[in-house]
């Protein structure tokens, strides 16, 4: 069977189901199709422990016909790719209560994208057979978190996590686009190993602040130290917020290079429907010469949730890396703008098509032959 037809055949049949099966809300799909819910059983409720999976793939064409880079994550084109499988079991922390708590949480993901999410000496240890292929594996997520009753709740994370920076994060379920902006893709990190604390001023300001082994990191490095935190602010409405994230410190133990970058995410919500977000980001590294380059991005995205089922967003993007310090050898600034739709006729399954173009004033695409490119792509995302 090639690849059009078994494309064309998958998603007949999910078609299918989901017209097949109606669900209560938030439930995964075999709660839907068994009524089994294994986090309902009586030894995972009296533990507090949830677990869950979910599952994403999809396929991406463009208009050089070649790859899709410098995007990544959906970089390989006319080929049903599955994305990720991942699998997560977690207690999470009673921040509520006035008694010390202790949870944590594992994810282990398989897929195109663990490609990206690997930390140096953890992850690309593991997979060694896999000689160069688009699937991986990685565990980016594995840590400890406590919450101790000082003052209104701080609570600690302690081992290997999700960054705090930006707004899109790796998980395809938390995010509207399944493409990602460039200051996803390069200018942030995707994850930390280290400690970081968290505390609630009041029920309108939080800071946090923490010691992590640099970006995307495991034992490599483990002299590079950075310092990782910041302040988020939301209205008494909850219809605005404001989070402002830093990394600073050394980007290599030996060679004793220093990188600094920032992000700021802002959000409102004109209506219970119509939702803005705003991010800036801006990097720097200098080496021990004074010797530096930058990277700076501002991305902005508009969504409107016609009803329960359907939404429709719209991201437009500016990332300057003219000193060719994130993307590749050749300094250019990028621009992209994408329109998408998320349908998701059952709690357990979505669809998020996607047409999008991207410009940048140097030949960086279609291997540096073209300066922009139109891709057209969707991805399917069941959550078990």
């Amino acid at each position: 069977m090639n690849k059009k037809m078994f494309f064309k055949r998958s998603l007949l049949s999910t078609v299918i189901l989901t017209a097949s099966f109606q669900a209560s809300a938030d439930a995964g799909m075999i709660e839907s199709l068994t009524d089994f819910n294994i986090n309902e059983t009586a030894f995972l409720k009296d533990a507090g422990i949830e677990v869950g999976m979910w599952a994403s793939a999809g396929i991406t064409g463009n208009s050089n016909g070649n790859t899709n880079a410098p995007v990544l994550f959906n970089d390989r084109i006319n080929e049903f790719i599955f994305n990720e499988l991942n699998f997560y079991i977690e207690r999470a922390v009673n921040t509520e209560g006035d008694s010390w708590d202790v949870g944590g949480r594992m994810d282990f993901m398989y897929g195109t994208d663990a490609r990206f999410t690997q930390a140096s000496g953890w992850d690309n240890k593991w997979n060694k057979h896999n000689k160069g292929g688009y699937y991986a594996i990685a565990m980016p997520q594995l840590y400890v978190e406590v919450f101790a009753p000082i003052g209104h709740g701080m609570t600690a994370k302690l081992g290997h996590f999700y960054t705090s920076i930006g707004n899109e994060v790796v998980t395809a379920p938390d995010n509207f686009f399944y493409s990602h902006a460039y200051t996803m893709l390069y200018a942030e990190p995707f994850t930390h190993t280290g400690a970081i604390f968290s505390y609630n001023i009041d029920n309108n300001f939080s800071v946090n602040a923490g010691a992590v082994i640099g970006w995307d990191n495991m034992t490599e490095n483990a002299g590079a130290w950075s310092f990782l935190g910041g302040a988020s602010w939301t209205s008494d409405d909850q219809a605005s917020s404001l989070t402002v994230q830093l990394i600073s410190g050394e980007a290599d133990d030996t060679e004793k290079s220093n990188r600094t970058m920032y992000s700021l995410v802002a959000t409102h919500d004109f209506t219970d429907k119509l939702h803005y977000l705003f991010q800036h980001d801006f990097g720097t590294q200098q080496d021990v010469n004074g010797n530096g380059v930058n990277w700076f991005g501002v991305n902005q995205y508009l969504t409107y949730d016609i009803n329960d089922e359907l939404a429709i967003g719209v991201r437009a993007e500016w990332f300057n890396d003219v000193d060719s310090a994130r993307v590749s050898n050749i300094g250019a600034n990028y621009f992209a703008a994408s329109i998408g739709v998320n349908y998701s006729p059952i709690s357990w399954f979505k669809v998020r098509p996607e047409v999008r173009y991207d410009w940048a004033d140097e030949n960086v695409f279609n291997g540096g032959v073209d300066h922009d490119q139109v891709a057209i792509a969707m991805d399917m995302i069941v959550t078990f």
